[in-house]
């Protein structure tokens, strides 16, 4: 019985040793498991384009990142904040222009973080206070131009609402890089008007490009007309100047010829032309007062050829 007893003692204290050390393992293993999620949220990675805003026990310390950062669970509450650059849409708003003309427009805003701790502490929503601001910053802006200047020069008004917007929004640590105006749409009566407009305008370019085709063609002509005349004027002239030498050279021929017919000669072409006379059928001819005097040369050519002749008798 002492024997049963005394192994009875032994097995129950070997079985509290054994309880012992796994409650002790237990207890290392969720030690080990609160260290590890500790250490987790105690190492922070941070990207190029993040920024950390901590928060130790509700005051902010400095901006933190990119890499590693180390916080202090409990004690320490991160913010992250992106700092790349993002838009924002406005929708459609109906505004009224300086000459109480309703249009709705509609655009889109760029911005980016400058300062992440002040995007996180000096507004609670960025993104809805920024469009409070837009809306009525867009509505005061147009409700100083006319119709007309909205609808051409919306790069001025860009231009107008991102300085606006930008005086504003820089308290908040945020930049407004750029804003564009994607739609336009003025009142129904306003955009049949523009269509006529358009209309009407491309049919006077249709007619000026015609009468501008019909004038160049007139043009064309006329010049080649003129040009066709001046080669015409210039060939009449040519011509006249070539006939004109050529009877110059006929009669400065005839001339030499004529300075070369002595008296005889003469006369013999008045004998021919008597010949000729007589041998017409005429019965009545009329000879002029100057016939007389070709009977001298004749009557010289005689007493030259009888002298001649009485010469050679002699000889």
């Amino acid at each position: 019985m002492v024997g049963i007893s005394g192994l009875a003692g032994f097995a129950s204290s070997m079985l509290l040793q054994t309880g012992d050390i796994v409650n002790i393992a237990v207890a290392g293993i969720a030690i080990l498991i609160i260290v590890i999620i500790l250490v987790a949220a105690s190492i922070k990675v941070v990207r190029e384009y993040q920024r950390i805003v901590n928060f130790r026990l509700g005051k902010v310390q400095a901006e933190k990142g990119p890499g590693i950062v180390l916080v202090f669970p409990v004690i320490d509450r991160p913010v992250r904040v992106d700092l790349r650059e993002r838009f924002l849409q406005i929708p459609h708003q109906t505004c009224i222009t300086k000459d109480n003309a309703p249009v709705d427009i509609d655009f889109i805003i760029y911005f980016k973080v400058i300062s992440a701790a002040d995007s996180v502490v000096q507004v609670n929503n960025f993104e809805g206070a920024a469009m409070g601001i837009a809306t009525t910053t867009l509505r005061a802006v147009i409700g100083d131009i006319n119709l007309d200047e909205v609808l051409s020069k919306r790069e001025d008004i860009n231009a107008v609402l991102r300085t606006k917007l930008d005086e504003v929004t820089i308290r908040w640590g945020v930049k407004v890089t750029n804003v564009e105006i994607r739609e336009i749409l003025p009142p129904k009566n306003v955009s049949d008007a523009m269509i006529l407009q358009m209309s009407a305008e491309r049919s006077r370019r249709a007619v000026v490009t015609e009468a501008e085709g019909k004038k160049s063609a007139a043009i064309t002509v006329a010049e080649g007309e003129r040009q066709s005349a001046i080669l015409k004027a210039e060939g009449g002239k040519q011509s006249a100047i070539l006939q004109a030498e050529g009877y110059a050279q006929a009669l400065s021929t005839v001339f030499g010829a004529a300075k070369s017919i002595d008296q005889k000669t003469l006369t013999i072409q008045y004998l021919d032309t008597l010949k000729a006379l007589g041998s017409s059928p005429a019965t009545k001819f009329i000879l002029p007062a100057e016939f007389t005097q070709l009977v001298e040369p004749i009557k010289s050519m005689i007493a030259a050829a009888e002298h001649e002749a009485s010469k050679g008798g002699e000889d």
